[in-house]
């Protein structure tokens, strides 16, 4: 069998959760485990955190995946419905949904049922994503009291766009922005994703939405998950399948991007971008083999690439190769292939094997 997999270790996923309880202590959690828990499987991450009190989702796809799965707390749709026909299936599971656009409030209007469902107002704070304007949001909040099937009161929240720059004063005033503007309201609260529950302390509230944290990384610029006590969830794993020598001069892999500098030997390893490894790493980005760290050289293709051992190596076919994960942070390889760990995690693709460790609930 291909040596390629991804062990994910639930124990460590669980130190995570509880590692951001302490950090915010008096808010409750809602744990985010949209695109497929960031990688890691939807099902068996949800079903490993019995003490979340709710979970998030982007789609009412994975909602329904976590209900037939046997999740019994409430489920947050992030973005809400996209269709009004949409509505009666999720009234049926139970599930709750942000409203951020007036379409959704008038299809609310609109829904003949005699269930109450669970909405949580979203507010456009300055990142001009989703959510009403802060000139909108009087009208908004009358539409909303008169629509019978909302569950009063609702809840309010919003989304930081650069919290995990600690130099950025946006966050600051986003922060503001949505105090002042929502003050006159006693509705619950939730703006802190994982870089505000890191380092933004007064956005915490009622709720928080640890995302990226939960599974270890750290969304801070400059920083690795164990900065803040966190533990990588997700071990990337392959072995060496070939061991070349290569005289000064010569090159490895498409396009010769990468050339010997002296006689060196190189080892070709059983994974590549499709199994999710990011083609465009550059070369010297690190990959830890045998206990040691070595630099990628040439261009990744699709079912593996090449290190360099060196000519005093030692090692041999079948040695462990770890491409991020507890040996070597996420965080770090994302840098040197010009992307986030949230994008490493969340592109391994299905043949890569996902083996789980840990306590099972």
């Amino acid at each position: 069998m291909r040596p390629t997999k991804a062990v994910i270790d639930l124990d460590a996923l669980r130190h995570n959760f509880q590692t951001v309880q302490k950090i915010a202590p008096n808010s409750r959690v809602i744990a985010v485990v949209k695109a497929n828990a960031y990688g890691h499987g939807l099902s068996k991450v949800a079903k490993a955190l019995p003490e979340a009190e709710m979970f998030a989702v982007a789609t009412p796809a994975e909602a329904y995946t976590l209900r037939k799965a046997g999740i019994q707390q409430p489920i947050l749709l992030l973005e809400g419905f996209f269709e009004a026909r949409e509505l009666p299936k999720i009234v049926n599971n139970d599930l709750q949904i942000v409203v951020h656009h007036s379409p959704q409030i008038e299809a609310l209007a609109n829904l003949n049922t005699t269930k109450k469902i669970k909405v949580w107002l979203k507010v456009d704070s300055g990142m001009n994503r989703l959510g009403f304007k802060i000139d909108e949001l009087p009208e908004i909040e009358k539409q909303l009291a008169t629509i019978e099937c909302i569950e009063k009161p609702i809840r309010l929240m919003s989304h930081f766009a650069s919290a995990d720059d600690v130099n950025d004063s946006f966050t600051e005033q986003q922060l503001e922005t949505f105090v002042s503007t929502t003050k006159h309201l006693t509705w619950e609260r939730s703006m802190a994703n994982s870089a505000g529950i890191l380092e933004a302390k007064d956005a915490h509230f009622d709720w928080i939405r640890p995302g990226l944290i939960l599974y270890g990384c750290s969304p801070m610029i400059g920083s690795v998950g164990a900065d803040y006590g966190l533990q990588p969830v997700m071990n990337l794993e392959s072995q060496i399948m070939s061991i070349k020598n290569l005289k000064k001069g010569e090159s490895t892999g498409y396009g010769r991007h990468w050339f010997a500098e002296k006689d060196t030997v190189i080892g070709l390893v059983a994974i590549g971008y499709g199994d999710g490894y990011p083609r465009h790493a550059k070369n010297g980005t690190p990959v830890w083999v045998n206990g040691r760290t070595v630099p990628l050289v040439g261009r990744v293709s699709m079912d593996m690439l090449a290190v360099e051992l060196g000519p005093d190596h030692n090692e041999n076919i079948g040695d462990r190769v770890v491409l991020w994960g507890k040996e070597l942070p996420a965080e770090i390889v994302a840098e040197h292939a010009d992307t986030i760990p949230y994008t490493l995690s969340c592109g391994v693709t299905g043949r890569v094997h996902m083996i789980y460790k840990g306590k099972r609930w």
